[in-house]
């Protein structure tokens, strides 16, 4: 059977192909709703399917939005990944994602594949500073905008939450249970980079110790972002003479191994130990005790990504400061703080 071509449905319908072209595409001109349905109906009864290939070649851009994040399988970036797929299926997009392990040279790879495939823009989580992947986006003009983390790199549009503001909203609620210190589980970075959310994360937690007039000296502890690793550190750290009375988490998969390592070791949270995360991935709320960490809006966050690397009208021009579009963070309190009653915001 010969390919349906759109000359075809021009004929049956009695109109041009131009006509046919805006239809199937909402534009860019307006088309009558007589018109409108008889190209519908043309199209319906012809079995007619676009070449996208073919009209991505010609616009010289696709239906398709390139998402690079550090890690898939963590929930943080999942739940994102996933709320970005919906915002964009809103606006009539798919979203291709890879994952760059953390790695400069894969970052490079997915900026290079997903720019090659002509996407409609890119929405990049990038692991730090990489210079590499500012001068690929550099060298083809690509319509980036960066989520969740701002690396110094590279200036393009930002969305991201309130980091610094979330982890001292944290902090403080820990030290307000009447803890004599918090100690926090950062990264795994000696010196993060700038715009790293982690890195935020333990900036909110120093600032909210030397406000209450408590020493951080020896209080900050190197871990993987995972809860397998970071379950591997709280046993040492738990385990040791010196166990602290709370703990800060800069991640809630932090979080959740710090859980697990203290319900081995039968050490009783609340009661004994107190624990906060941040990012409230919807496993935080089935822990044991549920835990008590800081909220960022995914949903709003990804749809305003979305919107920016779709809308030149929308993308901020401007200073460095202007070009960030900032979510404000919230507490989320469950049990694991020393609170009763889960579920409450601050």
């Amino acid at each position: 059977m010969a390919k349906v071509t759109r000359d075809d449905v021009a004929r049956l319908a009695g109109t041009s192909t131009a006509v046919v072209s805006y239809v199937i595409n909402n534009g860019p001109r307006p088309v009558a709703p007589a018109t409108r349905e008889r190209v519908l109906a043309a199209i319906k009864q012809l079995g007619y399917r676009p070449d996208r290939v073919a009209q991505a070649m010609a616009s010289r851009r696709t239906d398709l939005i390139g998402m690079i994040v550090p890690d898939a399988r963590q929930p943080f970036f999942a739940e994102m990944a996933h709320a970005v797929e919906q915002a964009a299926a809103e606006r009539g997009k798919m979203v291709l994602v890879g994952n760059s392990d953390y790695r400069d040279e894969r970052e490079v790879h997915y900026l290079r594949a997903f720019l090659g495939m002509r996407v409609s823009g890119l929405i990049l989580v990038s692991q730090g500073p990489s210079e590499r992947a500012a001068a690929e986006i550099e060298a083809w003009d690509a319509r980036v905008v960066l989520l969740h983390e701002r690396p110094e790199a590279i200036d393009d549009v930002a969305v991201v939450t309130d980091d610094v503001g979330g982890a001292q909203l944290a902090t403080r609620h820990l030290l307000e249970h009447g803890n004599a210190y918090v100690a926090c589980l950062g990264g795994t970075e000696e010196t993060p980079s700038v715009g790293d959310p982690v890195a935020d994360h333990v900036e909110g937690w120093r600032r909210a110790m030397h406000e209450s007039g408590r020493s951080t000296e020896g209080r900050l502890f190197q871990a993987p972002y995972n809860r397998y690793d970071a379950y591997q550190v709280a046993l040492g750290l738990l385990a040791g003479p010196d166990r602290p009375p709370a703990i800060f988490c800069a991640t809630d998969d932090q979080a959740i191994g710090v859980l697990r390592a203290a319900r081995e070791l039968r050490i009783d949270v609340p009661g004994e130990l107190a624990v906060a995360g941040f990012d409230d991935v919807k496993e935080a709320g089935l822990t044991d005790p549920p835990l008590t960490t800081v909220f960022s809006d995914r949903p709003a966050m990804a749809r305003a990504a979305v919107d920016l690397v779709l809308d030149d009208s929308l993308r901020v021009v401007g200073s460095r400061r202007e070009r960030l579009k900032q979510f404000p963070s919230a507490l989320v309190i469950r049990r694991s703080c020393g609170c009763g009653e889960p579920n409450a915001s601050a």
